[in-house]
């Protein structure tokens, strides 16, 4: 049973062929590919791996997590990119997602919102649930830049 403190996010499979898999979801009507990733044997270039998506999901709940807490605040800003890389390695002879690498960069139009812009980043960081939920280390480093008005 689903309470206003449970929600669930329902993903299914289906194998093609190979290595490669088509990901779908009764509330979304898009349908993703998904594989093995090349750097493994068998692995499919060109396709999202569930090592992408892992490294997505954090990414994307941080994005979310920035543009609510900018909603709230009333705080306005002209564009948000963030990228991001994950990094895999080996402990105890079994491969992990050690850590996750995020570089959001926020553009304002008003140098003296820039300390709230970090500020509200930081927070976004913060309360990620995605971050929070995985063990992986992440690694934040947030850039804020004033466009020059013209």
């Amino acid at each position: 049973m689903q309470t206003s403190e449970e929600h669930h996010y329902n993903v299914d499979i289906n194998w093609k062929n190979g290595r490669v898999g088509s990901m779908s979801s009764p509330e979304l009507e898009q349908k993703l590919d998904v594989a093995t990733p090349p750097e493994f044997p068998g692995g499919v270039e060109g396709i999202w791996s569930p090592e992408h998506l892992f490294v997505a999901s954090v990414s994307s709940c941080f994005m979310t997590s920035f543009t609510a807490i900018a909603e709230y605040s009333k705080f306005e800003f002209e564009s948000l990119k963030v990228n991001s890389s994950g990094v895999m390695s080996r402990e105890d002879g079994k491969y992990i997602m050690s850590k996750v690498i995020l570089k959001p960069v926020l553009e304002i139009t008003d140098e003296k919102y820039e300390k709230k812009a970090f500020r509200l980043l930081e927070k976004a960081e913060e309360i990620c649930l995605i971050s929070r939920s995985i063990k992986s280390e992440i690694e934040f480093h947030p850039e804020v830049r004033v466009l020059v008005k013209e």
